[in-house]
């Protein structure tokens, strides 16, 4: 019978490749960590159609309302809502995060106008495929992203949680240390002070708040159901593939910008 430990071991290799990555000490540059912010933007919005998921499936957003089964699971992801979508930037304004990245994009001169074009075609009824290429996404973005509606459009609360948890939430802590560890080195800070907040405040809501509660909401989900354990892991093996190809991607194109230049 799997429980959420014996997930997390199964998970090690895969997390360790991911944080031992050799993208965090190609960042070695601001117009190294433009480049990554260009590229992992596409994940950052995402990540936002896995909460919205999760919030459509474990609440009722309808009129009139009705409760659901399993306020516990309601309450997860409410909270998680809370401070995903209208957290506070650092200056008091309330922001989602992916706002957020986009103004430390700003902050540091990175490009947001292929993230916000991809995002008004489909606002504007497009599909994600043709999005895609109106704005000449790599086939790397689009395969992430492509995964992660993938696993939405399953319609498996459990599914979705495990790629919400294992294969974002409870990573990211550890990821962005990384990149924090290595840029600070090799940058000022006050040329990305909107980014370091941004890293900064993942790092104390994702490790100290969100990760576990998001793990309690993935035991809640699959209780004593093992098929749905197993899907969880499956799920969660291949949210973490993915993010690695998307590492890969983005420090070869690092590495080939350096060459060029």
């Amino acid at each position: 019978m799997h429980t959420i430990e014996s997930v997390e071991n199964e998970l090690k290799q895969l997390r360790l490749q991911i944080n031992t990555h050799p993208l965090y000490k190609t960042l070695a540059s601001m117009e190294d960590i433009k480049i990554f912010m260009e590229k992992h933007v596409f994940a950052v919005w995402d990540f936002m159609s896995l909460l919205k998921a999760l919030q459509n499936h474990l609440t009722n957003t309808n009129v009139p309302w009705t409760p659901k089964s399993n306020a516990t699971t309601a309450r997860f992801i409410n909270e998680i809502v809370m401070g995903e979508e209208s957290d506070v930037n650092e200056i008091g304004e309330a922001k989602s995060h992916y706002e957020m990245y986009l103004d430390a994009m700003d902050q540091i001169g990175a490009k947001t106008t292929p993230i916000k074009q991809f995002t008004k075609h489909i606002k504007n009824g497009k599909s994600l495929h043709s999005a895609a290429q109106l704005v000449g996404l790599s086939s790397e973005i689009y395969d992430f992203i492509a995964f992660t509606m993938k696993v939405v459009n399953d319609q498996k609360p459990h599914s979705i949680a495990s790629a919400f948890t294992f294969g974002r939430e409870d990573v990211i802590p550890d990821m962005f240390f990384e990149i924090i560890q290595q840029s600070s080195a090799n940058n000022d800070h006050t040329k990305y002070s909107k980014l370091l907040y941004y890293l900064n405040r993942h790092i104390e809501i994702d490790g100290d708040e969100h990760g576990p509660i998001s793990l309690k909401m993935v035991e809640e989900l699959c209780a004593n159901d093992q098929q749905k354990w197993e899907e969880v892991l499956e799920t969660a093996k291949q949210a973490l593939d993915h993010r690695i190809k998307l590492w890969d991607h983005i420090q070869d194109t690092i590495s080939n910008t350096s060459i060029v230049n």
